[in-house]
């Protein structure tokens, strides 16, 4: 737990936000003896897949954690309480649909007015990374959106300054994922395929960018342990990581498509990327989110990998060789 407080002098008075954060017994315990502990954002049990899915890649995503070695973290918004370590009834709530999309510009909204809400990539490693947390899986990142450079995804300038691991399968189908690895590039965040050379297309295999690769969590580790040596770690580290093979379908038209709907439609803003996964689903008569569930659920498990065996080099610093 912590006490956040905002003095307003303006007012000549204090305003206090008491118990804003809430983290899981289970959580808790494994940052306590430095076990490995996966963030999973919860925007996508929110808002990114069909209702009827959404449970079901919730509990895969966890299952994959906990199998190999890790403890899941989910990460949302529930009564206006940030929480880490979602209860089962916790996540039921935000898979029933009617909550906030919550980005880390709208975390204090969120708890200003007691609101539910599924944190985003940004929201999620803004929470977690200050707890200890610096392993989370995702989906895809939000990115440079496709025809207009001047949206740029809020998870992209999270990354600039909050040192995480981001385990994903690149940049979502709805985003330019050049225009995004190059202004990844820009920003100073490094971006590596795993068992890959090149960045991950989200549905696809391959968005056709050549990135380094890392062919192993040990790998990795070596990777971020030069960094904390050399230049120091001040930004975020993605992992990319191709969707499983048989999942793999291309959606380049059913984009287009979906992204023609919206402008007709009027939709923009936050939501744009649930109304165009939800559509893409549609046009490929739920290809897609099949292909959403194995990655969601694969990245899960790399990332637990990646946590375990960091976990167990900072045991090592220790001195507990356990």
């Amino acid at each position: 737990m912590f006490k956040l407080e905002r003095v307003e002098q303006s007012y000549g008075g204090r305003v206090q936000m008491e118990d804003v954060l809430e983290v899981s017994q289970e959580v808790r315990l494994a940052l306590n003896r430095n076990e490995a502990v996966v963030a999973l954002e919860s925007s996508v049990i929110a808002h990114g897949l069909p209702k009827e899915f959404r449970l079901i890649a919730a509990r895969a995503m966890e299952d994959a954690v906990r199998d190999k070695g890790a403890v899941p973290a989910m990460v949302g918004v529930i009564g206006g309480k940030l929480k880490v370590g979602l209860s089962r009834e916790e996540v039921e709530i935000l898979a029933a649909g009617e909550t906030e999309k919550v980005t880390v510009r709208d975390i204090p909204l969120a708890i200003a007015r007691s609101l539910h809400g599924g944190t985003t990539v940004s929201a999620t490693i803004r929470i977690a990374v200050p707890l200890g947390i610096v392993v989370m899986s995702t989906g895809g990142i939000g990115g440079v959106h496709l025809g207009d450079p001047y949206d740029v995804s809020v998870d992209l300038w999270e990354m600039t300054r909050t040192p995480a691991v981001v385990v994903c399968s690149g940049v979502k189908s709805i985003a330019d994922a050049r225009a995004t690895l190059e202004w990844l590039e820009t920003h100073g965040v490094p971006v590596y395929g795993y068992q890959s050379d090149e960045l991950a297309g989200f549905y696809e295999r391959s968005a056709g960018l050549n990135v380094p690769r890392l062919d192993s969590p040990e790998d990795l580790a070596n990777v971020l342990r030069a960094a904390v040596a050399s230049v120091g770690r001040h930004c975020a580290t993605v992992v990319s990581v191709p969707v499983p093979e048989q999942h793999q379908i291309a959606v380049g038209e059913y984009v287009e498509r979906a992204l023609c709907e919206a402008r007709e439609k009027g939709i923009a803003g936050k939501a744009l990327t649930p109304f165009l996964l939800g559509r893409i689903a549609e046009l490929t008569d739920g290809l897609a989110t099949k292909a959403n569930l194995a990655l969601l659920a694969n990245n899960a498990r790399v990332a637990a990998e990646i946590a375990v065996v960091l976990s167990q080099e900072s045991r090592r610093r220790m001195g507990f060789l356990v």
